[in-house]
């Protein structure tokens, strides 16, 4: 899979089986891709492959990532799709 590969603290979303979205915080998105990848990133995109990375977000700290993870999850899922600008990406 092709993404970033830079360290430091990042929010991450992804777009799993064409319509579930997966928001998680990481140090090293290249390592979490790959865990992501091989079933032992998390349950929730383990049982929803494939994935596609569809956003990044570099963060100054662990605690700046936490706390705007915590509002991009809050978001509608609309609300979610225009700030990640996936409304054409929804399935008809």
């Amino acid at each position: 899979m092709k993404g970033p590969c830079c360290k430091g603290w990042s929010v991450y979303v992804l777009l799993c089986r064409s319509t579930h979205l997966y928001t998680g915080i990481t140090n090293d998105i290249g390592k979490r891709l790959k865990e992501h990848e091989k079933g032992t990133g998390s349950r929730f995109v383990r049982s929803r492959m494939p994935f596609r990375l569809v956003r990044t977000i570099p963060c100054s700290s662990g605690s700046e990532a936490r706390k705007l993870e915590y509002r991009i999850k809050k978001l509608s899922r609309q609300k979610k799709m225009a700030f990640l600008d996936l409304a054409d990406d929804q399935p008809t």
